[in-house]
């Protein structure tokens, strides 16, 4: 029951933090500080990943009229206009490429570097640093685009060459936990003329096939002998990061039409400086 218990609190933490540009994986390394589970090492470093696979669901639920490329009706770009051609909605799979495009650098060095990168970077000190260097950056990223006329303000005028430019920032978070996935999309897509709504939900899009593909991963490493305890924890954290998710989505997309990111930019300098205090004075 206890690991059930922390099991749900981890998934508040995941379904919270993996929307907000906070760092979802930097907020399950500190908060594991303080709130281990009693599993071994293999299980604690595969349920940080797999667990948001629960929050990933949330977007897949709510935005799934805009994400499933199958259907006759709401489909204004069919492929034909009649015969199976009539259900592929060619505006959707459109979107999907330039979501694999994005996806490409993330994918190449996740695969080649997930080893050294779990060894050498998941630890408090880099999670600090990352928190204030893109808090930062957020920070003077918006007082630079404060003025600023988005050049595009719809996901289908996003280009496949901005999309590979997205993929970019979010390789610099595959890289460096505390960065924040959703973060280094926002920013670059800030700094290349994106309008922050269509940031947010291409990265909330982005954020399917990279979760998806990590989960997998990491359950491959683990292998699938689950015990019955594992299996409860995991699915407990899930659910409870799928519920709160669909809060927070919800929360992020209202909130941004009429403000910009610059309030997390504090939050995550703030909270990068408490961890650096924490780890060199009092652990």
């Amino acid at each position: 029951m206890a690991e059930i218990i922390k099991s749900i609190i981890l998934g508040i933490v995941e379904g919270i933090t993996e929307w907000l540009p906070i760092s979802s994986t930097g907020h399950l390394i500190l908060v594991s500080e303080f709130l281990r589970l009693d599993m071994s090492d293999e299980f604690k470093e595969m349920f940080d990943v797999v667990i948001q696979l629960g929050a990933i669901l949330a977007v897949v639920i709510i935005f799934w009229n805009k994400l499933f490329p199958f259907g006759r009706k709401n489909n204004p770009h069919p492929l034909k206009k009649d015969g199976f051609g009539s259900y592929i909605k060619t505006d959707i799979f459109v979107m999907w490429f330039k979501v694999l495009a994005a996806c490409i650098p993330a994918a190449a060095v996740g695969l080649l570097l997930d080893d050294w990168i779990d060894e050498h970077l998941y630890n408090p000190w880099t999670v600090a640093v990352a928190l204030i260097v893109f808090g930062i950056a957020f920070i003077i990223v918006e007082n630079w685009n404060k003025d600023r006329k988005p050049r595009i303000d719809s996901i289908s005028d996003l280009t496949y060459k901005a999309a590979f430019i997205i993929g970019m920032f979010q390789l610099i978070a595959a890289v460096f936990p505390g960065t924040s996935r959703s973060g280094a999309t926002i920013v670059g897509a800030l700094l290349i003329g994106i309008s922050r709504t269509v940031a947010a939900e291409f990265t909330f899009y982005l954020a399917v096939p990279v979760m998806f593909g990590a989960s997998l991963l990491k359950l491959v490493k683990f292998g699938f002998d689950f015990t019955g305890t594992e299996i409860a924890v995991l699915l407990t954290g899930m659910i409870t990061a799928l519920a709160v998710s669909i809060i927070v989505i919800k929360f992020l997309m209202d909130y941004i039409k009429k403000h910009d990111f610059k309030v997390f930019g504090w939050y995550r300098i703030i909270l990068g400086a408490f961890v650096i205090v924490y780890f060199a004075f009092i652990a």
